[in-house]
């Protein structure tokens, strides 16, 4: 539905766009595209695979082939080809492969219908790199979240250490910081803000605070 209301929260690793857009999403009653998911969902399938990389005619085949279904278990699940990826996808293996194969352009054409099927009523929450510059340009109100990579980083840590799973911080902040060279120097999509963007820094907000002020903005610029 094109003329559905789209709402994007865009920004790097550790910003904290997925849970501010899942209770934005929540609080609207909107569907929520988390693109990164689709991203990291690749990466693993190459990895489990065995896809090498630089094969973009077969990445770009299998990015367009996956069935993926996003909530089937319980918020924040990620069925893949019948398969719970929901776990394997939030380690940080994937988050690199994601951001490695998102700097094919074979691969983020192949993802770009996917991504604007999920606009349907009553609105759409869409969370990602580029989907307030790339994928939906006409986006109602356009969100960019930042903070400092020492925050980012430690963000990181706090949530890897929650789940019980072993972290280094200087190896989080380096691995960071690289990713974020990464994603704003590719030559398709680069991070970076729209034009029409609000910027947020969230480094010294708590959740709730980013989620009231990203609600304002949309009650004061959405059409």
């Amino acid at each position: 539905m094109l003329n559905a209301p789209v709402i994007t929260i865009d920004g790097p690793s550790g910003s904290g766009k997925g849970t501010i857009s899942q209770r934005v999403a929540k609080r609207l009653g909107y569907h929520l595209l988390d693109s990164g998911a689709l991203y990291r969902v690749l990466g693993c399938v190459a990895l489990k695979r065995d896809i090498d990389l630089s094969d973009h005619a077969l990445l770009a085949h299998t990015a367009s082939e996956l069935e993926i279904r996003f909530g089937d278990n319980g918020p924040g699940s990620v069925i893949v080809d019948g398969e719970d990826f929901s776990d394997l996808i939030r380690q940080e293996v994937a988050g690199e492969m994601a951001s490695r194969v998102g700097t094919i352009p074979a691969v983020r054409e192949a993802l770009y219908e996917r991504q604007l099927a999920f606009r349907q009523a009553p609105g759409l929450v869409a969370d990602g790199r580029d989907m307030g510059t790339v994928v939906f340009p006409d986006a109602n109100v356009k969100i960019y979240l930042t903070a400092s990579a020492d925050e980012r980083a430690k963000r990181r840590y706090n949530q890897l250490i929650g789940k019980g799973i072993g972290a280094i911080l200087p190896d989080l902040l380096r691995e960071l910081e690289e990713r974020d060279a990464r994603d704003s120097q590719r030559a398709v999509s680069p991070l970076r803000p729209a034009e029409d963007a609000h910027t947020l820094d969230t480094t010294s907000l708590t959740i709730d605070e980013v989620v009231e002020k990203v609600m304002n903005l949309i009650a004061q610029f959405a059409a």
